[in-house]
């Protein structure tokens, strides 16, 4: 039966491919007419589900990215075209489409992967060229199936050396493989010295829509690169009939041995160069090729190495492709022009692709989903580790129990899996991630106490699963009905049914540990209806940590202390596509890092909001947008962290146009506070005296057609805290300084207010403050965050106060359809579309009481908080006529490393360095 929906659900979606979108009748009319070509069996219930999933994959849109482009660009493709068979890409189409890939994003990866190849040189040219690109996609939102297509369109276009550089892992690598043998090659790589009967190959993926012309692998899904056995297929690169493509890690020796074999194999002529069309694919091209938190020495070698890789041919193009941007090829503070003279800059074009509206990746997480007065939509807190489980720990510390927070998280897992099941996901792989620690001894003993933890709920569940309202005297099977009545009763109603699936579900779930060191295997075979799909819990640090996919994961639990944005984001596993299943995802990590991640969410949205932005001016570069990902105010915090080695200060340039600053970390020394609290009063009285029209609402007061004179001489009075470095007065003065007779001569000034609640006359009106938790740790160092859930002060939306209603209006609707929104479905809009829309500064002054996080009332620090509310600013700056133009910053590197700590040194990446 289940084999049978498949069929008729995939042969619709195929006849509807080059088809115009279908009403819902004749939607479900072309089902009944393909069901009655299959055996019969299926019901009008079984049809109906079919046109479900169907019309939710037709509902799904994904953007056509955008494109910065070098001034030399010299379009090619279109004239090419009509002499290039689409063999590898039909291929891949077919199979996009099989995976179910929804209609509009296989039309956008075709569009996508023309713009790349265009910009790429053409093949077909034989003249010395090389080209240098970077696609900069989202964190697990199908960068792997982008450059796979790209690969397939490079083959027929008559590319026939692809080298793809993935990551510095065997498990990435291995993955990787797989990945281009079933998207390109169409044979499994590791099987290929095994022959059916009648010597037929292992026929995978695109192989089974036409086996023909298959590429040459020099890697399998075994073993990357190795010279000896290269040597022994045809030597010659431009000897071989179809194309070559290799897949290999990103470390020292690969690359050495690589490009010896090249060199005595294939390289003759002038310079001993090679002349056959190169395309190298780095995924992750901001890890070890470039990044500097990683060993300097050996990152030179690698960069070094790869540019002596392209420099062997005569023709050849570099994509670098990431999803964190924030990388040194960018960020490197030393001189602007010695980021164009980094060897692997892009320098010919920069493509941002478009995350598919289903995308469960950061914004929906940490921006949408942490409403500012309710719930968390995912998101859980842990805050019950320190005791069990440190975010610091020694190498020789002993896991004696996990915390209550991490058993919750398992059960979970447990009941989603339940839940899938009685979903008819049976089938689809299911996984939950456990990222604690990055030493390995810790990681085993968490993988052993995660086992016993497993192993108790399973038997519980075999035992008294099936024995209805008595099972619920089993403390297991009441702890779960527990976690489902407050985490899923709203998802799926039924305990009973869950009760009963429990045992089927989870009977085969295993723990199992990822890392150099583990023998335990980790592997997802392909889903077969009717065949029940793995059950994971996956406990690892870096080896989880950057490109590694798990299938079907559902629940999170992260204790990670790292504030490296690039890093953060990587460990952000639980990004990707969730159909069937979103409402059941949860990730449980500590307020800290929630905080982070929302701030890095809000950065990396706003850098893909510059690609669009540039994309639109003839004139703009990709020096541009380097020079933009270098002056955002979000990379002072990487910038410091690539120089902190050296202890000292470091001047960095930043542009505020069209950016929000504010002060998430204030100073509580007394005498601090009491100047920012005369600050306030001051500007009030002034505010007063000018006679301004006060216009009331339901965010508090706004005054509009401030002098700027008020602004400066308020920041000129404001007592910092040292730690909050973006919201240093004087660069923030020098910004508004230079455009206080023209863009900045006005301004809107908003004092917020709550509409209820006891109010305050200290600055001189009735105010009513918010409410703010504050994080107790950085008490001690006299200052507090407002970090919360998103290290903001202010409230969602608040930018919107003082923009032309139509115009807010009109923002809202673009974000809508930007983001296939519906008119009647609830919106969550970032503040940035609103700022976008300002035609003078927002200077918001906030009044502010603090207090402890719920549950942390007792604890010694909170002695340290002011009793009474303290002061709080904002700054919303519209887009300026001048946005090049920027101010210096200073980060005193000693401080930092006080505040931050040194980064953790992973022990699996530490292994994957000393193995290059």
């Amino acid at each position: 039966m289940n084999e049978a929906i498949e069929t008729v659900k995939n042969m619709v979606e195929s006849g509807l491919f080059n088809q115009a979108r279908k009403s819902e009748d004749e939607l479900r009319k072309m089902i009944r007419g393909v069901a009655a070509l299959v055996p019969p069996g299926l019901n009008d219930e079984d049809l109906e589900q079919i046109a479900r999933e169907i019309e939710h994959k037709q509902g799904i849109k994904a953007g056509l990215g955008a494109v910065v482009d070098s001034e030399d660009f010299e379009p090619w493709l279109d004239d090419a075209k009509p002499s290039i068979e689409p063999f590898y890409w039909n291929r891949y189409q077919k199979l996009l489409l099989q995976n179910g890939l929804p209609k509009d994003v296989v039309i956008s990866t075709d569009t996508v992967t023309d713009k790349i190849l265009s910009r790429l040189g053409n093949p077909e040219k034989h003249v010395p060229w090389d080209r240098r690109g970077m696609v900069v996609g989202h964190v697990q939102s199908g960068k792997t199936a982008n450059y796979t297509g790209l690969i397939c369109k490079a083959a027929d276009a008559g590319y026939r050396l692809i080298i793809v550089i993935a990551g510095i892992h065997n498990n990435l690598r291995n993955q990787t493989q797989a990945r281009i043998d079933e998207g390109f090659i169409g044979r499994d790589t590791g099987k290929s010295h095994e022959t059916k009967k009648g010597g037929a190959k292992h026929i995978i993926g695109v192989g089974h829509f036409d086996p023909n012309n298959t590429p040459v692998s020099l890697t399998n899904t075994l073993r990357d690169f190795n010279k000896a056995t290269a040597s022994t297929n045809t030597s010659e690169i431009d000897s071989y009939k179809v194309p070559v493509v290799l897949v290999i890690k990103k470390q020292s020796n690969t690359l050495r041995n690589l490009l010896q074999w090249l060199k005595d194999n294939s390289a003759r002529g002038d310079r001993e160069m090679i002349d056959q069309p190169m395309l190298l694919i780095d995924d992750e091209a901001d890890n070890a090729s470039i990044n500097t938190m990683y060993n300097k020495e050996e990152v030179t070698t690698t960069n070094r190495l790869i540019r002596e890789l392209l420099n062997t041919f005569h023709r050849s193009c570099y994509v670098g492709y990431t999803a964190t941007p924030f990388a040194n090829i960018f960020i490197d503070p030393d001189q602007d022009d010695e980021m164009l003279a980094e060897d692997l800059f892009p320098k010919d074009f920069i493509i941002g692709l478009d995350a598919p509206s289903n995308y469960f990746g950061g914004k929906k997480v940490f921006v949408e989903g942490l409403p500012d007065d309710e719930e968390p939509t995912w998101l859980r807190y842990v805050d019950d580790n320190e005791d069990v489980l440190p975010v610091k720990h020694p190498q020789d510390f002993f896991v004696e129990a996990l915390p209550a927070s991490l058993v919750r998280a398992v059960r979970a897992f447990v009941l989603a899996a339940a839940i899938r099941k009685l979903r008819n996901q049976e089938h689809k792989h299911c996984s939950m991630l456990v990222n604690a620690s990055f030493r390995n001894p810790i990681q085993s003993q968490l993988r052993n106490r995660l086992h016993e933890v497993l192993q108790r709920i399973q038997n519980a569940v075999r035992v008294n699963g099936s024995t209805g309202s008595k099972g619920i005297a089993d403390p297991e099977i009441a702890a779960l009905k527990e976690v489902w009545e407050s985490e899923f009763k709203e998802t799926y109603s039924s305990w009973d049914e869950i009760q009963v699936a429990l045992h089927e579900a989870i009977a085969a779930a295993q723990v199992v540990l990822v890392n150099y060191k583990s023998k335990d295997v980790l592997e997802y075979p392909d889903e077969i209806r009717g065949k029940a799909g793995r059950k994971y819990i996956a406990v690892g640090g870096f080896s989880l940590s950057r490109g590694l996919t798990l299938e079907g994961l559902t629940v999170t639990w992260f204790l990670r202390n790292t504030k490296m944005y690039d890093t953060l984001m990587q460990m952000g596993r639980w990004f990707g596509y969730r159909t069937g299943y979103e409402d059941l995802c949860r990730i449980w990590m500590p307020a800290e890092a929630i905080g982070w991640y929302a701030y890095i969410a809000n950065a990396t949205e706003e850098l893909h909001s510059e690609i669009h932005d540039m994309a639109a001016v003839p004139t703009a570069t990709p020096r541009d947008f380097g020079l933009a990902v270098r002056s955002h105010p979000a990379s002072l915090l990487v910038t410091a962290r690539n120089k902190m080695g050296s202890g000292t200060k470091v001047t960095t340039q930043i542009g505020l146009s069209n950016k929000f600053v504010e002060t998430s970390r204030v100073s509580i020394r007394s005498a601090d506070l009491s100047a920012n609290i005369d600050a306030a009063k001051s500007l009030f009285l002034k505010l007063k005296s000018a006679g301004l029209e006060e216009e009331r609402s339901s965010w508090g007061v706004l005054y509009r057609g401030v002098p700027v004179q008020f602004i400066d001489e308020f920041l000129a009075a404001w007592r910092n805290a040292e730690q909050s470095v973006t919201t240093d007065p004087d660069p923030v003065r020098k910004y508004i300084d230079a455009r206080s007779s023209d863009e900045l001569q006005t301004w809107d000034v908003l004092v917020p207010s709550l509409t209820k609640g006891e109010s305050d006359r200290t600055l001189g009106m009735p105010i009513v403050p918010a409410t703010r938790y504050v994080d107790l740790h950085d008490l001690q160092h006299d200052f507090m965050s407002f970090s919360g859930k998103r290290m903001r002060v202010a409230s969602r939306g608040i930018e919107k106060a003082g923009v032309d209603p139509a115009r807010a209006e009109a923002a809202e609707s673009r974000y809508r359809e930007e983001n296939g929104k519906t008119d009647g479905e609830r919106v969550n809009y970032p503040d940035s579309i609103y700022r976008r829309e300002r035609d003078r500064g927002l200077f918001i002054l906030h009044f502010v009481k603090a207090k402890a996080p719920d549950g942390k009332e007792d604890a010694k620090q909170v002695d340290l908080i002011p009793a009474e509310p303290v002061v709080a600013w904002g700054i919303s700056l519209p887009v300026s006529s001048r946005p090049a133009e920027r101010v210096e910053y200073v980060v005193n590197t000693v401080r930092y490393r006080e505040l931050f700590g040194e980064e953790d040194e992973d022990e699996d990446q530490e292994a994957a360095l000393e193995a290059s």
